[in-house]
């Protein structure tokens, strides 16, 4: 658990609007060059655009997944609102656990920002106290509470025949995937309500998979309209279980899970 306590006043010239950066590191490498992060953007919180006001706490693992790719392929799954202002102290209480992270503001016992599946493959690394340009961070009451390891480890492979579950807002899916790797590539079929035997072809890193997929969304569905779609999987392979966020283009957006067959 990291806690601190957080104030941010912006430098820029008076009329120019500056949201501001400051926020807190972790799992960081001894030089900087990978980590995770949890950052604040008090000057989004009171927008009266309420997209910007989405933008107040965001999340993001460097350099490979920024704010910018997070948030073009995965749309407000990394980043909410919460009240915040400049120049006033703000509570952060970060717990970390495994894969997962959750962001709390304040004292509350409710998180600002629930991350299932963080996107940096460190499991373990420093802690550092992030600002950016144009503006003064400042840190107070920094507090570091180590939690025992989770039972985890890198690498675990695709390869094999899954058997997946698919909850999103538009509904349930079960389907299968057989797959198969080679080096960091990955190919293989799906086969469920999107259709069968579908050709998958995406990307493996360290147990970090991230696949997609053309299909047709079902005419039987309640949701969306029949026609072709693409899906978009993201998520770790954890020994012979997995989970993560699937995306169906213009349809649905939810978690999956999955479980190797014998």
């Amino acid at each position: 658990m990291i806690e601190a306590d957080i104030a941010l006043k912006i430098t820029t010239p008076p009329g120019v609007r500056y949201p501001g950066f400051v926020g807190i590191a972790f799992r960081s490498r001894p030089d900087a060059s990978h980590y995770d992060l949890f950052y604040l953007r008090p000057g989004n919180s009171s927008s009266a655009d309420q997209a910007q006001r989405n933008h107040s706490v965001q999340y993001s693992a460097e350099p490979d997944f920024g704010w910018y790719r997070l948030r073009r392929e995965w749309p407000s799954v990394y980043e909410s609102h919460a009240d915040l202002a400049f120049e006033t102290w703000t509570k952060v209480k970060i717990e970390v656990a495994g894969r997962a992270a959750r962001l709390y503001l304040n004292g509350s016992d409710k998180p600002s920002l629930v991350i299932d599946g963080m996107k940096g493959e460190d499991l373990h690394g420093a802690v550092g106290l992030w600002g950016f340009t144009n503006e003064e961070a400042y840190f107070s009451n920094v507090r570091i509470t180590p939690a025992a390891a989770a039972d985890l480890k890198n690498g675990s492979d695709v390869a094999g025949s899954w058997e997946m579950r698919y909850g999103s807002d538009a509904g349930r899916m079960d389907a299968t995937m057989q797959v198969r790797r080679e080096g960091d590539k990955v190919t293989g079929a799906w086969s469920g309500p999107l259709g069968q035997g579908r050709a998958i072809t995406g990307t493996w890193r360290n147990g970090y998979v991230q696949l997609s997929f053309a299909g047709e969304w079902p005419k039987e569905s309640r949701q969306g309209a029949p026609g072709p779609v693409t899906a978009f999987l993201a998520g770790w392979i954890d020994g012979d279980s997995g989970k993560g966020r699937m995306r169906v283009e213009g349809r649905s957006d939810g978690a999956w899970v999955a479980q190797r067959k014998p």
